[in-house]
């Protein structure tokens, strides 16, 4: 498991096949409220408890790209991180998310094309033990760092 690299991004040389980094992040009440409110989804299976309770879920769930933000984060904050730009990235989700659970996502990368600078990650959801999304994200990363300032 590697760590976000000291300059905020790794660059395409840095990064090889198998780096893996992942994110831990808890599901509460308030972070479905914002998440609702930044996308504009207020569909009652994520907001209203009883409407939740008559359906398939038998209860409240969260957004299903809440938890593959949270795939997002690593990609831009640790795995490659700063300077990393998405261009595709491909979702299946298999198991609902509800409030008290902590979603760990995981990146790894999968390929590096040094041609095009682009790195396809294998990314993953998971509660405990149990995958409840994956897929694959393809991202631009820089090939080299900018100056520091003075």
């Amino acid at each position: 498991m590697i760590q976000p690299h000291a300059s905020g991004g790794y660059i395409l040389e840095e990064l090889s096949v198998g780096m893996t980094a992942e994110k831990h992040v808890p599901i509460s009440e308030e972070r479905i409220r914002l998440f609702a409110e930044a996308s504009d989804d207020f569909n009652p299976v994520h907001m209203d408890e009883a409407y939740a309770a008559k359906t398939a879920y038998r209860g409240r769930i969260a957004h299903g790209l809440l938890s593959a933000s949270f795939g997002s984060a690593v990609v831009g904050t640790i795995l490659p991180g700063a300077g990393s730009i998405y261009l595709s990235q491909t979702l299946a989700f298999h198991r609902p998310v509800r409030i008290g659970d902590v979603v760990t996502a995981r990146v790894t990368v999968a390929a590096i094309d040094p041609e095009s600078a682009r790195v396809t990650l294998r990314c993953e959801g998971l509660v405990g033990e149990d995958l409840i999304m994956d897929g694959e994200a393809v991202v631009r990363v820089p090939r080299r760092r900018r100056p520091a300032k003075d």
